[in-house]
């Protein structure tokens, strides 16, 4: 019996650099590939890449992206000061996906971003975020665990007629959120697609109903998900096996 083919589904990773006693590494949340992989695609990270020409090859070889998660996006590169809550995410791979999120906007590839993902392709739209929620809006209520910087559970309310709430089947939620910023002025690409009950944007998708392009706030990929998390990493799959170029399909 032939198998089903696997359309190949990229993922950035995380720079750790080198130290006294480890060499420079690259790291990935096993959920992420795991994810995809359950969901009928073939997950390949991608390399620290740096230059445009490079990344551009790699993505004539994939048929989607998973932009992952990871620490904050530097605010000096957004014109703004440092600000004591923010972790920024190493230099190199700032560079790397400021590229690589321009260059998957331009082609409307298949995009699910996750985490810090939803930040980089809102600012890359001509969007804005919040440094800190806890300074910037006061009165939200809390998105991650105060004590341990870990996941806290809570609500989503999903906007009706969206995306995701086609894939989810609900317009209620409840969620793993873990991040202490958020979006503030929606990008040009996207509207709103989910919030929190303090109003908090949770999610993202694209404005052209033809372009899967999904992003989160909260993680679908934690070992804290739902068989409805897993339901939108299919969606993602599946539309991507349906616009991949039959050579580019994994056996």
């Amino acid at each position: 019996m032939a198998q089903t083919p696997r359309p190949v589904i990229g993922l950035n990773l995380d720079y750790v650099p080198g130290s006294k006693t480890s060499r420079p590494h690259l790291r990935l949340n096993q959920g992420y590939a795991e994810s995809v992989l359950t969901a009928g695609g073939l997950p390949v990270l991608m390399p620290m890449l740096e230059r445009e020409d490079e990344i551009n090859a790699f993505l004539d070889r994939v048929d989607g992206f998973v932009l992952t998660g990871g620490l904050d996006m530097d605010p000096r590169r957004q014109g703004l000061p440092r600000h004591h809550a923010v972790q920024p995410m190493h230099e190199k791979r700032e560079e790397r996906d400021r590229i690589l999120v321009r260059l998957l906007l331009e082609r409307q590839m298949p995009i699910l971003g996750l985490g810090v993902g939803i930040h980089q392709l809102n600012t890359a739209s001509g969007g804005s975020i919040y440094m800190h929620l806890p300074e910037d809006c006061p009165r939200s209520m809390p998105h991650c665990d105060s004590s341990t910087h870990g996941p806290h559970r809570h609500l989503v309310n999903l906007k009706p007629g969206t995306r995701l709430e086609e894939i989810y089947g609900s317009t209620e939620l409840l969620v793993n959120s873990n991040h202490h910023q958020g979006v503030k002025q929606v990008g040009s690409h996207f509207r709103i697609a989910a919030t929190a009950p303090d109003g908090v944007i949770e999610a993202l998708e694209a404005l052209d109903p033809n372009w899967f392009c999904v992003a989160l706030q909260w993680h679908p990929e934690a070992d804290q998900s739902s068989a409805l998390d897993l339901q939108l990493f299919e969606c993602f799959v599946q539309t991507c096996l349906r616009e991949a170029p039959v050579f580019s399909l994994v056996a």
